[in-house]
């Protein structure tokens, strides 16, 4: 009993000794250093990285992704995770697409069928998730074949487009609306962005309700012991990561003006990037949306910088995949 007494004593001094921490300051401001040195290199070696012209397009680059990061950043506050984000952005583009090529429809009545079937998918991914109990990671692992195999059968695996050719050989007669062409524009594209990530910040930071996400996602049992509804905000993370891709997606289908095949699948691995390294930005320690932002940044600036540099596009994932598998490494260490 005095052994471990005076163990407690000794350590005691060491833990209250106020003192610079090389990793607690890496931890909190890793992130934006490293984007404070990439800007550096990017504009020694190309001048033109700094226009506004080129930081208004990686802003633009990173909008989508950062709308679709923002909805795993929500299921990620109560300690899940939602792997068919991107397979939902794709079931959105072509839904909403193929309301005005292949029936005609309003601007309106298009948006509100594709995100009334996303809706759906995250109603069912709560649904198996907090009452059949599938583990989060594998379910949503399989409603993403599951979504991805919708969306190609919906489109017969292929492209839709204004005046293509349909299976009975006719020319599809519907036209896309140049008012839902502005979606996809500067600066609208980017005002939504902001928009997105100023409403969640303050959903999860200030209000009640984003509390209680947060201490689900701490200790789901003393949150229920505590009166929280476990289960009702679990639903709604799933369902708000839902409706977030499929707004991701909808923002795609503006701004390309066709529903390209699996559209949304290469949004996944960056929004998933974008959220995790959010999560060390300014020592936050859990999701938050303006640190979702932050590594949405760095990506697009890494992107963008690469780019500019004549980096190949195959060797651009090697980049993003050593700097996303840095922030991990720093983040679970502190974590630990």
């Amino acid at each position: 009993m005095s052994s471990k007494s005076g163990d407690a004593n000794l350590s005691s001094p060491k833990q209250g000794k106020s003192g610079f921490d090389f990793f607690q300051f890496l931890y909190k401001y890793g992130t934006i250093i490293t984007i404070v040195l990439l800007i550096i290199i990017f504009s020694i070696a190309n001048p033109s990285f700094l226009q506004m012209n080129n930081i208004i397009n990686i802003l633009r680059s990173i909008s989508i992704v950062t709308i679709i990061a923002i909805g795993l950043t929500i299921s990620l506050s109560v300690n899940g995770f939602d792997l068919s984000i991107g397979s939902v952005a794709s079931l959105a583009n072509a839904v909403v697409i193929s309301m005005f090529v292949w029936h005609s429809q309003p601007t309106v009545i298009a948006i509100i069928v594709a995100l009334v079937c996303a809706l759906l998918v995250g109603l069912l991914n709560a649904f198996l998730i907090v009452k059949v109990r599938i583990p989060d990671m594998l379910l949503t692992l399989a409603t993403m074949f599951v979504v991805q195999g919708v969306a190609l059968t919906y489109t017969r695996s292929a492209t839709i487009s204004e005046n293509m050719i349909m299976p009975d050989g006719s020319y599809a007669e519907g036209k896309i609306p140049d008012t839902f062409g502005m979606i996809g524009k500067v600066p609208l594209i980017i005002i939504i962005m902001f928009v997105i990530v100023i409403l969640v910040h303050i959903f999860l930071t200030y209000t009640k309700h984003g509390r209680y996400m947060y201490v689900i996602g701490g200790n789901q049992e003393a949150a229920r012991l505590s009166g929280i509804a476990v289960n009702k905000y679990k639903v709604l993370a799933y369902v708000l990561s839902a409706l977030f891709a499929a707004i991701g997606g909808i923002v795609l289908a503006s701004r390309v003006m066709t529903a390209e095949i699996n559209a949304g699948s290469s949004y996944l691995m960056d929004a998933v990037a974008a959220a995790f390294i959010g999560l060390s930005v300014l020592g936050a320690g859990k999701p938050n949306a303006f640190g979702t932002f932050i590594g949405a940044v760095l990506i697009g600036i890494l992107a963008n910088g690469l780019v500019m540099m004549s980096v190949p596009y195959y060797a651009m994932d090697i980049v993003k995949g050593a700097v996303f598998a840095s922030a991990l490494a720093l983040t679970y260490y502190k974590m630990k």
